[in-house]
């Protein structure tokens, strides 16, 4: 029987093949009595679990092959970090001893009080994280049953085999990696899922979300896999299976193709250059950036240096990070976003704020406002990686003008504290802000005059203008890039910016869609920055487009309040030869 699921693409391509169902443990664990006189060996035999995980876990750390994308590493450190904490390897053994149960139900309850936890946290990258929760204690579960904990002791993939899985641990992805499977698919995941993050470094078509893909499909069953589209077709007939694999082919050889425009200078039609610049998280992607073709780092995610850690990154190695990046890039722009995390991100060692909603609360410029000195560690770091490079400052979610003054006092503050100390730095490091609030964009004169360059952070300018969480799945279908108000806020900020003089970008995901290009190109932007793998589309595009020639639709557009209208505006630009 032929059928078709939908869930969220995240690594764009088409793959045919063969289903292989992962099986994973079962989290329905039995409860059972132990008698007092062997509960101290029911410990022991938790601690041997534990033990195992963690062995195979670092045996797993020291063998990331050669070439893998960086996320890796990461992924299996957290994974370590959560199976090492006192909450899960610790609490059960107490729980084994007060309940006198066995060592999976004393761990299952421990994990469902982490999950509960979990869900009541807001920002989706962390809400997201549970999964995390869930996967270490699989393999804790594994271990304690007998079970092999590795995808490759379940299957020897062929080449030909396409991954379907309730849910997968970074683990299981290395050696997904290794298997060379074509695609997968799971019921869990989001956009900022572990899986997501992995299947675009690798450029594997996948599709997350499915929620029930891993019961209704069946072993060895031919799958198509439609990484555009998020949808996954089962059994399909011949003419379906016919299309999809012109589609495939197709596809190879348009991403051959965008291969060739590494070299090629972003330029439009009418000779006006375009600045395509990539975001990063870690010094390691900068490799990455490189074999795009960017022309620098619109977008440095220094948060990432904080996060999934015990202690708090130390001035050196900060400067040692943002240093290296800066030396690779060999005079291209680096932006360096400074710390945007607060009270839904929580830092070990800093005091833990508590509120009903963390995404309207002490975040980005506020938290480091209300922690001056963990803001003028960074300050200072940033500052001394300015001279081994082309390094600009860039200041995240401001919304008044007070947290500006502030934030440029203490920059101040920074600079007489090494010019004291006599230590080098770029005196005159560019300095900009992120528009990612409605009340920045809608007060722009507030900025401008004292910034050297803004960027428009979309993700959560569309967010705060609609009062949407894209994670949440009862409204995700009401986050729009395409909403009239969002289109205004985003073409008056980037009007402004130009009749000012002041260099303004877009570093949020509208930047790295090839269907919005023609309509930012229209707007007036010159400068975008995206993930790396999306740049040889949106470079394509600036191509084959001449600016004059967009100056007519963009009026309309602008002019226009019905969504569906704008839409079909929009798909009607980006067919036209211009």
């Amino acid at each position: 029987m032929s059928f078709s699921m939908h869930g969220i693409a995240v690594a764009q391509g088409i793959a045919i093949g063969r289903a292989h169902l992962f099986l994973q443990t079962s989290l329905e664990v039995t409860h059972y009595a132990v008698p007092a006189e062997h509960l101290e060996a029911e410990i022991q035999r938790f601690d041997r679990a534990v033990s195992t995980v963690r062995d195979e876990l670092q045996e797993l750390e020291k063998h990331v092959p050669a070439g893998a994308p960086p996320e890796f590493a990461a992924f299996l450190q957290l994974h370590l970090m959560i199976l090492n904490d006192e909450t899960l390897s610790g609490i059960p053994r107490r729980l084994i001893l007060q309940q006198g149960c066995n060592a999976e139900w004393a761990l299952k309850q421990q994990m469902d009080s982490l999950i509960s936890q979990f869900e009541a946290i807001e920002d989706s990258y962390l809400r997201e994280r549970k999964e995390d929760v869930v996967q270490v204690v699989e393999r804790v579960l594994k271990a304690l049953s007998g079970q092999p904990t590795t995808l490759a002791a379940d299957h020897k993939a062929d080449g030909e085999s396409i991954l379907v899985a309730h849910d997968l641990s970074p683990a299981d992805m290395m050696v997904f990696k290794q298997h060379a499977f074509q695609a997968f698919v799971t019921d869990m995941g989001g956009a900022t899922s572990h899986m997501a993050i992995v299947a675009r470094s690798l450029g594997i078509p996948s599709v997350v979300a499915l929620h029930h893909a891993w019961a209704m499909i069946r072993e060895g069953e031919l799958i198509i896999v439609d990484g555009m589209a998020g949808v996954i077709i089962v059994n399909p007939d011949p003419l379906i299976l016919s299309e999809y694999r012109l589609r495939q082919e197709q596809w190879h050889i348009e991403r051959q193709k965008l291969k060739r425009l590494r070299t090629t200078r972003p330029t439009t039609l009418d000779g006006t250059d375009i600045s395509l610049l990539a975001n990063i998280e870690l010094p390691e992607d900068v490799d990455g950036v490189k074999k795009s073709g960017a022309t620098g780092i619109g977008l440095y995610r220094s948060e990432f240096l904080f996060m999934n850690r015990s202690d708090l990154p130390g001035e050196e190695e900060q400067f040692n990070a943002y240093r290296r990046v800066a030396e690779q890039l060999r005079g291209q722009v680096v932006t360096i976003r400074t710390l945007d995390i607060g009270a839904d991100k929580p830092i070990e060692q800093a005091p833990k704020v508590h509120t009903l909603n963390p995404a309207l609360g002490l975040r980005a410029i506020r938290y480091c406002l209300s922690e001056p000195r963990l803001f003028l560690t960074q300050l200072r770091a940033i500052l001394r990686a300015s001279r081994f490079g082309n390094v600009h400052l860039l200041l995240p979610m401001l919304s008044t003008g007070t947290e500006l003054t502030q934030a440029l006092a203490l920059l101040e503050q920074a600079k007489t504290e090494l010019r004291l100390e006599g230590i080098p730095f770029r005196e005159d490091m560019p300095v900009g802000g992120m528009i990612e609030v409605p009340a920045a964009a809608l007060a722009l004169p507030i900025f401008i005059g004292k910034l050297d360059f803004l960027s428009i952070g979309t993700n959560d300018l569309i967010q705060y203008t609609l009062a949407i969480d894209r994670a949440d799945d009862s409204v995700a279908h009401l986050y729009n890039p395409m909403h009239p108000a969002v289109l205004y806020l985003v073409a008056n900020t980037i009007r402004t910016a130009q009749k000012a003089g002041i260099p303004v970008a877009v570093c949020g995901e509208m930047a790295g869609n090839p269907a919005l290009t023609r309509l930012l190109l229209g707007f007036g932007l010159r400068e975008f920055s995206m993930h790396p793998a999306h740049l040889p589309e949106v470079k394509q595009i600036i191509l084959k487009t001449s600016l004059p020639d967009l100056k007519p639709w963009i009026r309309k557009i602008l002019q226009t309040y019905d969504t569906e209208r704008l839409e079909s505006l929009v798909l009607r630009l980006n067919q036209q030869n211009c």
